[in-house]
């Protein structure tokens, strides 16, 4: 089972939404645990402050170091990197992390036990918190956004839809889009016939030689067409 812990200063965020679809069929068949946990439980103050100014001078807040470094000590027993087991992830949501693709959502969903999502807010997190706790820092993409929490549901999303027995097939995660580096084939269904728009005929030849070489091209025609980014690289 994975187990993945989401730090926030805003769980309620996540109380409905893993309640739906695939997150909701991989909680109820015991494949994945998760849990929101509100970050002001790990501040020492009467009235849980959670952040600070910038030394420096600067817009905004900071988050402060010591709850987050509490909270990830409480969920993992670690006080740093180094002393988490390797099936143990801290992943840090950010804009200045490495982008989040299908290999690494793989990679993570393949080789961790727990994972710990670090929601920033505000102006960013203290920076000792990356130098010491975080093994990963994703982003979702170049652009900023209010805090970490939706970037969060889009990794736990990818994640789990990848671990076995999430879906309701074993191939489907297998021929999906950029699961060889190339964008999914088009799909149809019924009527054949839509308006004068006609589902191409080698799909219904019944030939699976033919089909399977038309989904291959159709894949790379598409992926040429929308992110010729992806076969450059």
């Amino acid at each position: 089972m994975l187990r993945i812990d989401i730090i926030t200063i805003f769980p309620d965020y996540f109380r409905d939404v893993v309640d739906y679809g695939i997150v909701r069929r991989a909680r109820a068949a015991g494949l994945v645990e998760i849990k929101a946990h509100d970050l002001r439980q790990w501040t020492s103050d009467k009235h849980k402050v959670v952040d600070d100014r910038p030394f420096g001078g600067g817009d905004g807040m900071v988050l402060k170091p010591e709850p987050i470094f509490a909270g990830v000590e409480a969920l993992t027993g670690a006080t740093k990197r180094q002393e988490l087991s390797s099936d143990v992830r801290v992943c840090m949501l950010s804009p200045q992390g490495k982008v989040l693709t299908q290999g690494v959502a793989q990679e993570l969903a393949t080789t961790t036990k727990q994972l710990v999502l670090l929601c920033g807010r505000y102006e960013g997190v203290d920076e000792r918190v990356v130098e010491a706790l975080v093994t990963d820092e994703i982003s979702i993409g170049d652009y900023v956004l209010s805090g970490g929490e939706p970037a969060a549901l889009v990794l736990l999303d990818a994640l789990v839809r990848l671990l076995p027995g999430a879906l309701g097939s074993e191939t489907s995660a297998v021929f999906e889009s950029f699961s060889e580096g190339l964008l999914d084939y088009p799909h149809y269904t019924r009527p054949p016939d839509f308006r004068g728009m006609k589902v191409p005929d080698v799909l219904l030849s019944g030939n699976h030689a033919e089909i399977e070489r038309w989904r291959k091209d159709a894949a790379m025609a598409k992926t040429r067409r929308n992110r010729p980014d992806l076969l450059e690289e």
